[in-house]
């Protein structure tokens, strides 16, 4: 069997945890920052978990895990 390619894109935007699951940020919390309040700032920058509905998906672009 030939070697699988990880999605580059995807490699960037998730991690996987120690137990599999897999973190993702949010968005919109680069730029147009001045009208958010601080608190929505700051809930966004706490990583969240790729849903279950998404992780079919997302763990095709990432065929090896955790190195």
């Amino acid at each position: 069997m030939p070697k699988l390619k990880t999605h580059k894109g995807a490699a960037k935007r998730f991690r996987l945890t120690a137990s599999g699951k897999v973190k993702r940020g949010h968005s919109h919390a680069r730029h147009i920052l001045t009208k958010k309040t601080n608190k929505r700032k700051r809930l966004l920058d706490i990583d969240g978990l790729v849903s279950k509905s998404d992780l079919g998906r997302v763990s095709a672009m990432l065929p090896y895990g955790r190195d």
